[in-house]
């Protein structure tokens, strides 16, 4: 039979074993790769032990369905924690069981494997794409609450649900501008406010609204703003007296 795969030794008493010892070894980087929709890394993943399962040959090739089957399952699981609809997840679940059951041999299992690993990837990116604007809007409320905070990239892709990158190219996408620059917007923004309706500080004014320093904060003011903090303040000092002299 031929393939486009290198030779893999395997020990040929337990090829079986020596795949299913990788898969539980590369399973939680794939499932991870499926939860964030990085398909590029879950492809390689799968390629891998797709070398593998030609190298452990076909004559078991039941018990290959098997170890297949226990594979999509897992990550079917993924595609729903990564919020595929389940109906969807189980119908695609039901086909490849019963395409599964009419596959022969080695090479069309591992076809069998990626057309899988395409729909269940098709699942989730359906449902990232229509919970973007959603995953933005609520990275870039939480800059604006919590600007005057260390906040940073990877904690706020935390706490909305994706990866680090994935937050970095939505955000790119949908506003233009990277996760830095706005946090600097909302920084000025929330600096806006405390000069427009405050007497604080400039310096205590930077440091509530996250800068290092009075210096950087002027420096960045003046960059977004095209004037200077003390200047803007300047602008409005009918709200200075108004707090000075209430009614």
């Amino acid at each position: 039979m031929k393939n486009d795969f290198p030779a893999v030794e395997l020990d040929s008493c337990t090829p079986l074993d020596a795949i299913r010892e990788l898969y539980l070894y590369e399973e939680p980087a794939l499932l991870a790769s499926i939860r964030r929709g990085d398909r590029h890394n879950a492809t390689r993943i799968i390629n891998l032990l797709l070398v593998h399962i030609y190298s452990a040959g076909a004559e078991k090739s039941e018990l290959l369905k098997g170890l297949l089957l226990e594979l999509i399952v897992m990550m079917s699981r993924a595609a729903v924690e990564a919020g595929a609809p389940q109906s969807e997840v189980l119908g695609l679940r039901y086909r490849h069981l019963v395409e599964l059951a009419e596959t022969a041999d080695d090479e069309r299992l591992a076809g069998w494997l990626r057309d899988s690993v395409v729909r269940i990837f098709e699942a989730v990116e359906r449902h990232q794409k229509f919970e973007m604007p959603a995953i933005v809007g609520r990275a870039l409320k939480m800059m604006r609450e919590e600007c005057a905070t260390p906040l940073t990239r990877s904690e706020v892709a935390r706490r909305v649900g994706v990866s680090s990158p994935h937050l970095a190219e939505l955000l790119q996408t949908k506003t233009g501008r990277s996760f830095t620059q706005l946090l600097r917007e909302a920084r000025v923004e929330k600096a806006c406010e405390l000069l427009r309706s405050t007497e604080l500080s400039l310096a205590a004014i930077a440091a509530d609204c996250g800068f290092c320093d009075q210096s950087y904060f002027t420096h960045v003011f003046q960059q977004m703003k095209k004037e200077t903090p003390k200047h803007y303040r300047n602008g409005f000092p009918g709200v200075l007296k108004t707090q000075k002299n209430p009614p």
